[in-house]
C-alpha cells in the first residue's frame, strides 16, 4: 500500500512540473511524459518500498499456497491434526 502510494505521489508531483511548463503540446501528451518520468523515478527512489512490498507479497502468496495445502489434505482425510508423527515414534 505504501508503494503504491509513494508510485502515486510521485506521479503527481511529475505531472504538475510537467503540466506547469509552458511548452504547446497537448496535456494527454505531458501526462504520458508524466509517466514514463515517473517511472524511471521510482525505479531508483522507491527501490526499498519495492523490495519491502515484493516480500510482503511473496510472505501472503505463501500463507495463501500453505492455507490451500491444508484444506486439500483435510478435504482427502490426509489431516490427521498432526498426529500421524506422535505415532510414528
Amino acid at each position: 500500500m505504501k508503494y503504491s502510494l509513494a508510485r502515486l505521489g510521485l506521479f503527481a508531483i511529475v505531472a504538475l512540473a510537467v503540466l506547469a511548463v509552458p511548452i504547446d503540446v497537448g496535456a494527454t501528451l505531458k501526462l504520458m511524459i508524466a509517466v514514463l518520468v515517473s517511472a524511471v523515478l521510482a525505479l531508483f527512489l522507491l527501490k526499498g518500498l519495492r523490495k519491502e512490498a515484493s516480500v510482503q507479497a511473496v510472505g501472503m502468496a505463501q500463507r495463501r499456497a500453505d492455507k490451500r495445502e491444508r484444506l486439500r489434505a483435510a478435504l482427502n482425510g490426509d489431516d490427521d491434526g498432526g498426529e500421524s508423527a506422535t505415532k510414528a515414534d
